[in-house]
């Protein structure tokens, strides 16, 4: 399947639109390529990198900055023709997808465990690939619930939920009783993982040590089943099976939603855009199911195997990623840290008399860290994982396959694919 993704005549575009990658190899130079974060970025990257370089004067990082959409075409193909970056910023889902192939180099054998042990043990494992670890993490975001206050009053309810039982009871509440909805989630196989994740957090396993289907179980016919429920009552929008997580964001500001599950930088975005929304939003914990798990997104850094200076690139990732810069980033991106020293910091526990929304649900961001986990595990194929299930839910929300029918094909389907993956 990884072959099979192909470079699609748009990728081939996006690759050839971009920077040139390198055709020198120098050992003094530390090639290092992010993710969307210019300009935004730019004097923080500029003052990280000058204080680096003084540090290391033998050295000189190359920053390249490309678009989130161009980064699959382009590190595919860097790594391909053996011109990668020295170091570059990924997901560990997406880094899995040539971690499967031994893209990256092996962490374990150039980092010491008095070094790992900085990171929190959960977000360090997240970078783990069949038993290696081939990313350091960097920054993390953790979702929680933004939710409008007066809506919920309008409906009669005073707390927001915190459970998918209690989110079940909110919705039907928010819908008979405003005309409106409790909230919108994505059954778009190419977008948010939010459902795939709730399956999780409902207690559905999804798949067995050797990489075969588990959900087609008890626990599978229970979630499927409660998203049906949702769906044919009429308590979700008609477009979730359609359209992405930005659809959420549009009918939260437009006052159309009670809640939506999203990161604490999100209420900047409200305040610019529907400030009227902004003044009855307020925070609240993730919703999770009766497991109590907490869901996190990681960014990661991973060097390629084929990097002819190694060291160089370790000492900027680690450099990047030590407490002092994690919390210089954190302050100025509005999300998480990976270490243990810089989450301990007071800007993640505790806010001042005058403190914003956004303040407080920094903390409530933090604070929910101690249990947060990759729920979805690194697996070079976890997009097809997500394609299959979400296209039989599908059918199920719309009463064309029995939730055990669908979860019986869904698991043909993935079997198929790991029996592929698992063919030497």
């Amino acid at each position: 399947m990884v072959l099979g993704l192909g470079l699609t005549l748009t990728s081939l575009l996006l690759v050839l639109a971009c920077e040139s990658p390198r055709t020198v190899r120098d050992e003094t130079t530390v090639e290092f390529w992010t993710m969307q974060l210019q300009p935004t970025f730019n004097d923080y990257f500029g003052d990280l990198i000058e204080a680096f370089e003084a540090e290391n004067p033998e050295l000189e990082v190359r920053w390249i900055d490309v678009p989130w959409s161009a980064m699959k075409a382009r590190i595919l193909t860097s790594v391909s023709a053996r011109t990668a970056p020295d170091l570059v910023n990924l997901n560990p889902n997406f880094a899995a997808l040539l971690a499967g192939r031994g893209a990256w180099l092996n962490l374990d054998e150039s980092i010491s465990e008095e070094v790992r042990s900085q990171y929190l043990d959960n977000i360090w494992d997240a970078s783990r690939f069949e038993g290696q670890s081939f990313g350091i993490p960097w920054y993390l975001t953790t979702r929680i619930t933004i939710y409008n206050e007066a809506l919920l009053a309008e409906a009669g309810i005073e707390e927001p939920p915190q459970t998918y039982d209690e989110l079940a009871m909110v919705a039907q509440q928010v819908r008979e009783e405003t005309g409106k909805y409790a909230f919108f989630v994505t059954f778009a196989a190419n977008d948010s993982g939010e459902v795939l994740e709730s399956l999780v957090q409902m207690g559905v396993q999804l798949l067995n040590d050797d990489g075969t289907a588990a959900f087609n179980s008890p626990e599978g016919v229970t979630a499927f089943n409660y998203w049906r429920r949702l769906y044919q009552q009429g308590w979700l929008p008609r477009e979730v099976l359609t359209q992405g997580h930005q659809r959420a964001i549009e009918l939260y500001q437009a006052g159309e939603l009670a809640l939506v599950a999203t990161g604490p930088q999100f209420f900047q975005t409200i305040t610019n855009n529907a400030p009227d929304i902004a003044a009855v939003s307020r925070a609240a914990p993730q919703i999770t199911g009766e497991t109590g798990k907490i869901s996190v997104a990681v960014m990661n850094v991973l060097i390629p195997r084929d990097t002819v200076n190694p060291e160089g690139a370790i000492a900027f990732a680690l450099f990047l990623t030590n407490p002092d810069n994690q919390l210089a980033f954190s302050q100025v991106a509005n999300t998480l840290p990976s270490t243990r020293e810089t989450l301990n910091h007071p800007y993640f526990q505790e806010v001042g008399p005058n403190a914003e929304p956004v303040d407080e649900a920094r903390i409530m961001s933090a604070e929910q860290l101690e249990r947060a986990e990759v729920l979805i595990p690194p697996q070079s194929n976890v997009n097809d994982l997500q394609e299959i299930l979400y296209d039989n839910l599908q059918a199920v929300l719309l009463g064309q396959k029995t939730t055990e029918a669908a979860l019986a094909d869904a698991e043909q389907d993935w079997n198929a694919i790991a029996s592929s993956f698992n063919t030497p």
